[in-house]
C-alpha cells in the first residue's frame, strides 16, 4: 500500500511524529529557517499535503511557480493562516485547514507571563544577576508596577482573550474590560465591553492584543493608540508582530510614554519572547 505523501515544515513532537509516520510518506525541512518561494511550490508539486507553519508563505507566486499541482491539502499549523493566501488556494481547488483551539491555554499562560515579567522587572533583574553586576539588594532597586487588582485592557475577546480574562479575574482580582469586532454577550467573566479600542487603550493598567491576523489588524497599534495609552501601562501583544507599528512603540518606550511592552512575537521573522 502506498502511503499519501506529506510535506512537514518543521519537526514535531515525536508522538505526533510516529502518528504521520504511520499514515503517510512523511518529509521534514532540514531547517527551521521559512519556507522559499521555490520550497513552497516544490511541496505543492510533490505531495499530496503540506504542513506549513505561520512563517512559510504561500503566496499566489507559489501556486503559480508550482505548475502541475498534486497537493489536496494544505493542513496549517497554527491559528492564523494569512501567511497563506487562501484565493490562490480556492482557485486551484486546494482546502486550507487551521488548528485555531490548539494553542489558546499556552498562549494565555504565555500572555500572564509576559504581563507578570514586565511589571515586576524580571527579565531586567535576571540579566543584572547574569551580567555580574548586582551588588546586592535595597528598598528602591528595580521597583515594579502592581499587577494584582488592577484594570486589564483586552483586545480581540475570543478564545485566547477569554483564557487570558478568567486567569487575571480569577488569579489576580483585575478588573477587565475589552474591545472586539463584534458584541460579545457572554465573556465568560465578569467583564465590561467598551465602545472603540481606544476606550480600552484610555482606562486601563494592562493592555493584552489577542486579535487575529488580517489587513483589519495591521498596525492596529500605531502612534495615535499608544498616546491614548496612560504614562504606567504596560502592553503585551500575543498576535501577529504587525499589529503593533514596532518604530512608533520603541519611539514609545524611549521617550517614557508608556512604562513598558512585553512581545511574543510571530512575525514571519524568528524572534524570541521579549520584554521592555
Amino acid at each position: 500500500m502506498t502511503h499519501p505523501s506529506i510535506l512537514i515544515s518543521r519537526r514535531l513532537p515525536e508522538p505526533v511524529m510516529a502518528e504521520a509516520d504511520a499514515e503517510f510518506a512523511v518529509e521534514i525541512r532540514d531547517t527551521d529557517g521559512p519556507m522559499t518561494v521555490a520550497e513552497a511550490a516544490a511541496g505543492l508539486r510533490d505531495h499530496d499535503a503540506v504542513m506549513p507553519t505561520l512563517a512559510d508563505r504561500f503566496t499566489a507566486e507559489a501556486f503559480d511557480e508550482a505548475g502541475d499541482i498534486r497537493c489536496r491539502i494544505i493542513a496549517n499549523f497554527g491559528a492564523g493562516y494569512n501567511h497563506i493566501d487562501t484565493d490562490a488556494a480556492r482557485r486551484h481547488g486546494i482546502p486550507v485547514s487551521n488548528t485555531p483551539g490548539a494553542v489558546t491555554e499556552a498562549t494565555a499562560d504565555i500572555a500572564v507571563s509576559l504581563m507578570l515579567m514586565t511589571a515586576r522587572r524580571t527579565a531586567e533583574g535576571d540579566r543584572l544577576v547574569r551580567s555580574g553586576k548586582w551588588t546586592g539588594w535595597h528598598p528602591t532597586q528595580m521597583l515594579g508596577h502592581q499587577f494584582n487588582g488592577r484594570t486589564l485592557g483586552i483586545i480581540g475577546m475570543g478564545r485566547i482573550g477569554r483564557a487570558i480574562a478568567r486567569r487575571c479575574h480569577f488569579g489576580f482580582d483585575m478588573k477587565v474590560i475589552f474591545a472586539n469586532r463584534s458584541k460579545i454577550d457572554d465573556p465568560g467573566v465578569p467583564a465590561r465591553q467598551l465602545a472603540s479600542v481606544g476606550d480600552v487603550l484610555r482606562q486601563a493598567d494592562f493592555v493584552v492584543l489577542a486579535v487575529s491576523a488580517g489587513a483589519h489588524s495591521h498596525h492596529l497599534i500605531g502612534q495615535g493608540e499608544l498616546r491614548q495609552l496612560q504614562p504606567h501601562a504596560i502592553l503585551v501583544n500575543v498576535s501577529r508582530g504587525d499589529v503593533v507599528d514596532e518604530g512608533s512603540l520603541v519611539e514609545a518606550l524611549q521617550s517614557g510614554l508608556i512604562a513598558g511592552a512585553a512581545l511574543m512575537s510571530t512575525n514571519s521573522s524568528p524572534k524570541s519572547p521579549a520584554s521592555c
